[in-house]
Protein backbone atom coordinates (compact mmCIF):
# COMPACT_ATOMS: atom_id res chain seq x y z
CA UNK A 1 0.00 0.00 0.00
CA UNK A 2 1.56 3.41 -0.92
CA UNK A 3 2.20 5.35 2.23
CA UNK A 4 1.39 9.16 2.55
CA UNK A 5 3.45 12.03 4.58
CA UNK A 6 2.01 12.85 7.62
CA UNK A 7 0.91 15.86 8.56
CA UNK A 8 1.47 17.47 5.02
CA UNK A 9 -1.89 17.76 3.58
CA UNK A 10 -2.05 17.43 -0.47
CA UNK A 11 -2.55 21.12 -1.28
CA UNK A 12 0.65 22.07 0.98
CA UNK A 13 2.56 19.33 -0.93
CA UNK A 14 1.40 20.67 -4.06
CA UNK A 15 2.57 24.61 -3.39
CA UNK A 16 5.69 23.53 -1.78
CA UNK A 17 6.53 21.44 -5.28
CA UNK A 18 5.89 24.84 -7.01
CA UNK A 19 7.29 26.70 -5.10
CA UNK A 20 10.44 24.67 -5.19
CA UNK A 21 10.63 23.98 -9.00
CA UNK A 22 10.23 28.10 -9.06
CA UNK A 23 13.08 28.75 -7.39
CA UNK A 24 15.39 26.23 -8.72
CA UNK A 25 14.91 27.43 -11.65
CA UNK A 26 16.26 30.61 -11.12
CA UNK A 27 19.31 29.13 -9.49
CA UNK A 28 19.56 27.02 -12.42
CA UNK A 29 19.72 29.81 -14.89
CA UNK A 30 22.44 31.62 -12.88
CA UNK A 31 24.89 28.47 -13.15
CA UNK A 32 24.10 27.65 -16.70
CA UNK A 33 25.55 30.91 -17.74
CA UNK A 34 28.75 28.84 -16.84
CA UNK A 35 28.32 25.40 -17.05
CA UNK A 36 26.93 23.39 -19.80
CA UNK A 37 22.87 22.20 -20.19
CA UNK A 38 23.81 18.14 -20.21
CA UNK A 39 26.26 18.27 -17.34
CA UNK A 40 24.31 20.76 -15.45
CA UNK A 41 21.75 18.24 -15.38
CA UNK A 42 24.38 15.37 -14.45
CA UNK A 43 25.59 17.64 -11.65
CA UNK A 44 21.85 18.22 -10.24
CA UNK A 45 20.59 14.35 -10.60
CA UNK A 46 23.06 12.73 -9.30
CA UNK A 47 23.42 14.00 -5.42
CA UNK A 48 19.44 13.83 -5.96
CA UNK A 49 19.63 10.22 -6.51
CA UNK A 50 21.88 9.45 -3.96
CA UNK A 51 20.02 11.14 -1.69
CA UNK A 52 16.64 9.40 -2.48
CA UNK A 53 18.04 6.31 -2.35
CA UNK A 54 19.83 6.87 0.99
CA UNK A 55 15.83 8.03 2.14
CA UNK A 56 14.79 4.89 0.88
CA UNK A 57 16.94 2.92 2.62
CA UNK A 58 16.71 4.75 6.13
CA UNK A 59 12.76 4.78 5.67
CA UNK A 60 12.93 1.08 5.12
CA UNK A 61 10.18 1.30 2.27
CA UNK A 62 9.47 -2.01 0.81
CA UNK A 63 7.97 -2.44 -2.29
CA UNK A 64 4.87 -5.14 -2.55
CA UNK A 65 5.80 -6.34 -6.28
CA UNK A 66 8.43 -5.35 -8.51
CA UNK A 67 6.32 -5.50 -11.35
CA UNK A 68 5.46 -2.34 -11.93
CA UNK A 69 9.20 -0.75 -11.68
CA UNK A 70 9.87 -0.97 -15.20
CA UNK A 71 6.33 1.19 -15.84
CA UNK A 72 7.55 3.71 -13.45
CA UNK A 73 11.46 3.62 -14.66
CA UNK A 74 9.82 4.13 -18.08
CA UNK A 75 8.36 7.26 -17.11
CA UNK A 76 11.56 8.19 -16.00
CA UNK A 77 13.30 8.29 -18.85
CA UNK A 78 10.21 10.72 -19.87
CA UNK A 79 10.46 12.61 -17.22
CA UNK A 80 13.05 13.70 -15.68
CA UNK A 81 14.98 12.38 -18.44
CA UNK A 82 13.70 13.97 -21.76
CA UNK A 83 11.83 16.69 -19.98
CA UNK A 84 14.28 18.44 -18.63
CA UNK A 85 16.65 18.05 -21.32
CA UNK A 86 14.74 20.13 -23.49
CA UNK A 87 14.13 22.55 -20.76
CA UNK A 88 17.80 23.30 -19.51
CA UNK A 89 18.56 23.52 -23.28
CA UNK A 90 15.77 26.18 -23.55
CA UNK A 91 16.74 27.83 -19.89
CA UNK A 92 19.64 28.68 -21.83
CA UNK A 93 17.98 30.83 -24.46
CA UNK A 94 15.85 32.57 -22.45
CA UNK A 95 15.26 34.24 -18.94
CA UNK A 96 14.61 32.33 -15.77
CA UNK A 97 10.86 34.16 -15.27
CA UNK A 98 9.98 33.38 -18.78
CA UNK A 99 11.01 30.21 -18.28
CA UNK A 100 9.12 29.43 -15.29
CA UNK A 101 6.01 31.49 -16.25
CA UNK A 102 5.89 28.84 -19.75
CA UNK A 103 5.16 26.07 -17.42
CA UNK A 104 1.85 27.36 -16.66
CA UNK A 105 1.01 25.71 -19.86
CA UNK A 106 1.01 22.45 -18.20
CA UNK A 107 -2.07 22.67 -16.09
CA UNK A 108 -4.13 22.95 -19.72
CA UNK A 109 -2.73 20.05 -21.23
CA UNK A 110 -3.21 18.13 -17.81
CA UNK A 111 -6.55 18.92 -17.63
CA UNK A 112 -7.48 18.00 -21.04
CA UNK A 113 -5.08 14.66 -20.83
CA UNK A 114 -7.08 14.36 -17.75
CA UNK A 115 -10.27 13.83 -19.57
CA UNK A 116 -9.75 12.27 -22.36
CA UNK A 117 -7.40 9.42 -20.76
CA UNK A 118 -8.04 9.47 -16.76
CA UNK A 119 -11.94 10.13 -17.57
CA UNK A 120 -12.06 12.87 -14.75
CA UNK A 121 -15.20 15.15 -14.58
CA UNK A 122 -13.75 18.77 -15.92
CA UNK A 123 -16.42 21.45 -15.36
CA UNK A 124 -16.46 24.34 -17.54
CA UNK A 125 -15.27 26.71 -14.99
CA UNK A 126 -12.09 24.92 -14.95
CA UNK A 127 -12.14 25.06 -18.59
CA UNK A 128 -12.35 28.34 -18.90
CA UNK A 129 -9.99 29.60 -16.02
CA UNK A 130 -7.05 27.12 -17.71
CA UNK A 131 -7.67 28.39 -21.35
CA UNK A 132 -7.39 31.78 -20.25
CA UNK A 133 -4.32 31.02 -18.41
CA UNK A 134 -3.34 29.04 -21.27
CA UNK A 135 -3.59 32.45 -23.59
CA UNK A 136 -1.54 34.42 -20.94
CA UNK A 137 0.78 31.52 -21.31
CA UNK A 138 1.12 32.58 -25.44
CA UNK A 139 1.57 36.40 -24.32
CA UNK A 140 4.93 35.62 -21.87
CA UNK A 141 6.70 33.14 -24.14
CA UNK A 142 6.78 35.84 -26.88
CA UNK A 143 5.78 33.85 -29.48
CA UNK A 144 3.13 36.08 -30.96
CA UNK A 145 5.41 38.81 -31.13
CA UNK A 146 8.11 37.76 -34.06
CA UNK A 147 8.94 41.13 -34.31
CA UNK A 148 10.73 41.97 -30.59
CA UNK A 149 11.33 38.32 -29.53
CA UNK A 150 14.83 37.41 -30.95
CA UNK A 151 15.05 33.71 -32.64
CA UNK A 152 16.80 32.23 -29.73
CA UNK A 153 14.33 33.21 -27.02
CA UNK A 154 11.83 31.74 -29.01
CA UNK A 155 13.72 28.40 -29.97
CA UNK A 156 14.57 28.23 -26.10
CA UNK A 157 10.83 28.85 -25.48
CA UNK A 158 10.10 26.47 -28.00
CA UNK A 159 12.05 23.94 -26.46
CA UNK A 160 10.93 24.65 -22.90
CA UNK A 161 7.16 24.00 -23.73
CA UNK A 162 8.29 20.29 -25.77
CA UNK A 163 9.75 19.84 -21.97
CA UNK A 164 6.07 20.94 -20.66
CA UNK A 165 4.60 18.63 -22.65
CA UNK A 166 6.41 15.83 -21.26
CA UNK A 167 5.56 17.18 -17.96
CA UNK A 168 1.89 17.10 -18.50
CA UNK A 169 2.14 13.54 -20.01
CA UNK A 170 4.29 12.53 -16.84
CA UNK A 171 1.06 13.29 -14.51
CA UNK A 172 -1.33 11.18 -16.12
CA UNK A 173 0.76 8.07 -16.65
CA UNK A 174 2.07 8.33 -12.69
CA UNK A 175 -1.36 9.24 -11.79
CA UNK A 176 -2.62 6.11 -13.81
CA UNK A 177 -0.36 2.98 -12.98
CA UNK A 178 2.23 4.74 -10.03
CA UNK A 179 -0.43 5.15 -7.25
CA UNK A 180 0.39 1.48 -5.62
CA UNK A 181 4.06 2.51 -4.90
CA UNK A 182 5.70 4.85 -2.29
CA UNK A 183 5.87 8.42 -3.63
CA UNK A 184 9.51 8.08 -2.27
CA UNK A 185 10.44 5.11 -3.90
CA UNK A 186 8.88 5.87 -6.68
CA UNK A 187 11.12 9.37 -7.33
CA UNK A 188 14.36 7.56 -6.33
CA UNK A 189 13.27 4.64 -9.49
CA UNK A 190 12.34 7.63 -12.24
CA UNK A 191 15.36 10.19 -11.00
CA UNK A 192 17.30 6.97 -11.25
CA UNK A 193 16.37 6.36 -15.00
CA UNK A 194 16.89 10.09 -15.43
CA UNK A 195 19.92 10.11 -14.71
CA UNK A 196 20.81 6.84 -16.73
CA UNK A 197 18.90 8.80 -19.79
CA UNK A 198 21.75 12.23 -18.87
CA UNK A 199 24.67 10.26 -18.77
CA UNK A 200 24.04 8.35 -22.31
CA UNK A 201 23.04 11.85 -23.90
CA UNK A 202 26.33 13.38 -21.59
CA UNK A 203 29.16 12.26 -24.76
CA UNK A 204 27.15 13.88 -27.26
CA UNK A 205 27.71 17.69 -25.52
CA UNK A 206 31.57 16.08 -24.49
CA UNK A 207 32.50 16.16 -27.60
CA UNK A 208 32.58 19.39 -28.49
CA UNK A 209 34.36 21.73 -25.68
CA UNK A 210 32.33 20.16 -22.72
CA UNK A 211 35.40 18.50 -21.35
CA UNK A 212 36.82 21.67 -21.08
CA UNK A 213 34.07 23.36 -19.71
CA UNK A 214 33.83 20.25 -17.00
CA UNK A 215 37.31 20.93 -15.82
CA UNK A 216 37.11 24.88 -15.44
CA UNK A 217 34.15 23.82 -13.03
CA UNK A 218 34.13 25.93 -9.47
CA UNK A 219 33.76 24.17 -6.48
CA UNK A 220 30.36 26.10 -5.97
CA UNK A 221 29.25 25.95 -8.85
CA UNK A 222 29.37 22.65 -8.48
CA UNK A 223 27.88 22.59 -4.77
CA UNK A 224 25.26 24.98 -6.24
CA UNK A 225 24.35 22.33 -8.90
CA UNK A 226 24.19 19.74 -6.42
CA UNK A 227 21.94 22.43 -4.22
CA UNK A 228 19.59 23.23 -7.51
CA UNK A 229 19.37 19.25 -7.96
CA UNK A 230 18.25 18.11 -4.22
CA UNK A 231 15.54 21.20 -4.14
CA UNK A 232 14.09 20.82 -8.19
CA UNK A 233 14.51 16.93 -8.26
CA UNK A 234 14.34 15.06 -4.90
CA UNK A 235 12.26 17.51 -3.09
CA UNK A 236 10.05 18.45 -5.21
CA UNK A 237 8.62 15.38 -7.25
CA UNK A 238 8.38 13.38 -4.37
CA UNK A 239 5.84 16.57 -2.83
CA UNK A 240 4.24 16.41 -5.91
CA UNK A 241 3.77 12.63 -6.32
CA UNK A 242 2.32 12.91 -2.55
CA UNK A 243 -0.17 15.24 -3.09
CA UNK A 244 -1.04 13.56 -6.95
CA UNK A 245 -1.79 10.54 -5.04
CA UNK A 246 -4.21 12.23 -3.49
CA UNK A 247 -6.18 14.42 -5.40
CA UNK A 248 -7.23 13.90 -9.03
CA UNK A 249 -4.42 15.25 -11.95
CA UNK A 250 -6.66 18.05 -12.85
CA UNK A 251 -6.85 19.75 -9.32
CA UNK A 252 -3.10 19.05 -8.85
CA UNK A 253 -2.87 21.08 -12.00
CA UNK A 254 -4.09 23.74 -10.49
CA UNK A 255 -0.82 24.54 -7.78
CA UNK A 256 1.30 24.42 -11.06
CA UNK A 257 -0.04 27.13 -12.00
CA UNK A 258 1.43 28.89 -8.70
CA UNK A 259 5.00 28.30 -10.17
CA UNK A 260 4.88 31.42 -12.15
CA UNK A 261 4.47 33.68 -9.39
CA UNK A 262 6.87 32.06 -7.25
CA UNK A 263 9.29 32.10 -10.56
CA UNK A 264 8.70 35.59 -11.37
CA UNK A 265 9.36 36.99 -7.81
CA UNK A 266 12.64 34.64 -7.52
CA UNK A 267 13.52 36.06 -10.94
CA UNK A 268 13.00 39.42 -9.67
CA UNK A 269 14.60 39.59 -6.31
CA UNK A 270 17.59 37.18 -7.64
CA UNK A 271 18.65 38.20 -10.99
CA UNK A 272 16.84 41.40 -11.60
CA UNK A 273 14.93 40.58 -14.66
CA UNK A 274 12.88 42.26 -16.05
CA UNK A 275 9.04 41.48 -18.31
CA UNK A 276 7.94 43.40 -21.49
CA UNK A 277 4.73 45.12 -20.94
CA UNK A 278 2.88 42.29 -23.36
CA UNK A 279 4.84 39.82 -20.93
CA UNK A 280 3.42 41.70 -17.63
CA UNK A 281 -0.06 41.72 -18.85
CA UNK A 282 0.59 37.49 -19.91
CA UNK A 283 1.65 37.12 -15.91
CA UNK A 284 -1.31 38.92 -14.56
CA UNK A 285 -4.14 36.99 -16.90
CA UNK A 286 -2.32 33.79 -15.77
CA UNK A 287 -2.14 34.62 -11.89
CA UNK A 288 -5.78 35.95 -12.08
CA UNK A 289 -6.71 32.44 -13.54
CA UNK A 290 -5.28 30.64 -10.68
CA UNK A 291 -6.38 32.75 -7.85
CA UNK A 292 -10.09 32.00 -9.42
CA UNK A 293 -9.32 28.27 -9.80
CA UNK A 294 -7.97 28.22 -6.10
CA UNK A 295 -10.50 30.13 -5.01
CA UNK A 296 -13.17 27.39 -6.54
CA UNK A 297 -11.74 25.14 -4.56
CA UNK A 298 -11.67 26.97 -1.43
CA UNK A 299 -15.66 26.70 -0.63
CA UNK A 300 -14.89 22.70 -0.91
CA UNK A 301 -12.66 20.19 0.89
CA UNK A 302 -10.17 19.03 -2.01
CA UNK A 303 -11.25 15.58 -2.69
CA UNK A 304 -8.95 12.72 -2.34
CA UNK A 305 -8.63 10.15 -4.43
CA UNK A 306 -8.27 6.39 -3.87
CA UNK A 307 -5.12 5.08 -3.34
CA UNK A 308 -4.31 1.18 -4.87
CA UNK A 309 -3.08 -1.63 -2.53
Amino acid sequence: MARHSAGISPSVSLVLASAFWAVATVFSKQLLASVPPITFLVIQLAPSVLALWLLVAAKGVRPTHWRGFLPLALIGLLNPGLSYTLSMLGLVRTTASVATLLWAAEPALIVAMAWLVLREVITPRLVLLTATAACGVLLVSGLLNLEATEIGNRYGAMLILGGVLCCAIYTILSRKIGLGVDPLLTVAIQQTAGLIWSVAIWPFELRGNGVDSILTLTQSEVLGGALSGLMYYAAAFWLYLNGLRRVPASTASMFINLTPLFGVAAAYALLGERLTPAQCFGAIVILLSVVMLLKSQSSSTIPEATCGD
